[in-house]
C-alpha cells in the first residue's frame, strides 16, 4: 500500500473506554505494570532504545521442544484485572536471556512440572501449553533479556458442589500465575507464522481480540509505537478490537491510552463490553456488533490493503464470520469471493483456541 492511500484512509480517533472515564465506580485495580529506565523515558513521550541486533534474522521456528524443552526462569508476576473480572489474569515476566528468539505474533509452549498416568498405565510429562507472547523481541525491559505472557488462571466451577474443582484446574495456567520469582518455566517454541506483523512499516493492521488474545496486539503496538527500533519507523494505522465481559477485565488499557495520547491519528481503540454495553439491538455487546458499528469503514481498509487478525477464543470466529458474511451481501459483495482474496494476499490471519 502506498503512502498517499493510506494518508486519505487514516480516520480520526473514536470514543473509547477509559479507565480514568467510565470505570471510575471500580473499588481498586492493581497498579501499572513494574517499570524500569526506560519505560520511565517512555513515559516522558521519549521512545524506548532498544537492544542491538535483533532485527533481520529469519523467523525461528522450534528452537527448543519436548525432547530439548527451554528453562526459562520467573522474573515476576502480577495479576493486571480488577476484583470484578470475570476470572484472574497475570502479567508473567520470564528470564530467557535472549536464548529462545521470536518474532512479535509468535507463541511459546509451556510443560507444567510434574507427571501425569496416560490410558496405559505410563507415566509421562504433561503435555505443553501454548500461550501467545505479549512483548516484543526486545521485552518489557527492551533489552532482549525477557519475555512475556498474558495468562488467565483456568478454574472450573463444580455446579453440583457450588465451588470450583481443584481436580480439574488447568495445570500450566495456574502454574503460572502461582509462580514467584525464580521458579523455573519449562518452554519450548517458538512456534506460528500466522500472526506475524507484515514487513511494510506503513500497513494498516485491524486487529480482534477476546481476552488473553490481546498478547499478540500488545506487542505489535509497543513495536510500533514505544520502541526507538533502528531503521524502523511505523507510518500505518493500528485499531484495536477488544472484547471482555467488563471494564475490570480489560487488559493493558493503561499502555494503550498512553498510545492514543501519543499516536492519535495512527491508533484507533474500541471495546465491547459483554456485561456493560448494549449493541445496536439492544442486546449484550459482543465483539461482532463492536466490528459491524464500524463495518464500512473496515471493509474500505480492507479493500484498500488492510490486514486483519483474529486471536482469542474460538467461540468468537462463527458470530463474527456471520457478521462479515451478511454485511458483505448488504453491500452486494461476495463473502466467499472477498475471503479468499483476503487470503490469497496474506491479509487474514487467525489464531484462537
Amino acid at each position: 500500500m502506498n503512502s498517499q492511500m493510506l494518508a486519505g484512509s487514516f480516520l480520526a480517533p473514536t470514543p473509547v473506554v477509559s479507565r480514568r472515564q467510565s470505570l471510575q465506580t471500580r473499588s481498586s485495580r492493581p497498579a501499572q505494570l513494574r517499570v524500569c529506565a526506560q519505560q520511565v523515558a517512555v513515559e516522558k513521550g521519549e521512545k524506548a532504545k532498544v537492544a542491538s541486533g535483533l532485527e533481520g534474522s529469519d523467523v525461528p521456528v522450534n528452537t527448543f521442544n519436548n525432547k530439548k524443552p527451554f528453562k526459562g526462569k520467573v522474573k515476576s508476576v502480577q495479576r493486571i484485572v480488577g476484583p470484578k473480572a470475570t476470572g484472574e489474569t497475570c502479567h508473567i515476566i520470564i528470564e530467557t536471556n535472549g536464548e529462545i528468539p521470536f518474532h512479535e505474533g509468535q507463541s511459546y509452549g509451556v510443560i507444567p512440572p510434574g507427571i501425569k498416568v496416560n490410558s496405559k498405565g505410563k507415566e509421562m510429562a504433561h503435555g505443553v501449553r501454548l500461550y501467545s507472547i505479549a512483548s516484543t523481541r526486545y521485552g518489557d525491559d527492551f533489552d532482549g533479556q525477557t519475555a512475556s505472557l498474558c495468562v488467565r488462571r483456568a478454574t472450573y466451577w463444580d455446579p453440583e458442589k457450588n465451588a470450583e474443582d481443584p481436580a480439574k484446574k488447568g495445570l500450566a495456567s495456574n502454574y503460572l500465575c502461582d509462580a514467584k520469582p525464580g521458579d523455573e518455566v519449562t518452554m519450548t517454541g517458538p512456534t506460528g507464522k500466522v500472526l506475524l506483523m507484515p514487513e511494510d512499516p506503513n500497513a494498516v493492521l485491524i486487529m480482534v481480540a477476546t481476552g488473553t488474545g490481546i498478547a499478540p496486539y500488545r506487542a505489535f503496538l509497543q513495536r510500533c509505537f514505544v520502541e526507538d527500533i533502528p531503521n524502523y519507523k511505523y507510518t500505518g494505522l493500528c485499531w484495536l478490537f477488544m472484547g471482555v465481559a467488563n471494564s475490570d477485565a480489560t487488559l493493558y488499557d493503561d499502555e494503550f491510552q498512553k498510545i492514543l495520547k501519543s499516536h492519535p491519528d495512527q491508533f484507533r481503540l474500541d471495546y465491547a463490553l459483554s456485561r456493560e454495553q448494549q449493541n445496536t439491538k439492544g442486546g449484550k455487546m459482543y465483539i461482532q456488533d463492536k466490528v459491524e458499528e464500524y463495518a464500512d469503514e473496515v471493509f474500505d481498509l480492507l479493500d484498500k490493503g488492510a490486514h486483519i487478525y483474529f486471536c482469542g477464543l474460538k467461540g468468537m470466529m462463527p458470530g463474527i464470520q456471520e457478521m462479515l458474511e451478511r454485511v458483505s451481501g448488504e453491500k452486494n459483495m461476495k463473502w466467499e469471493e472477498f475471503l479468499e482474496r483476503l487470503k490469497k494476499n496474506h491479509q487474514w490471519h487467525v489464531e484462537v483456541y
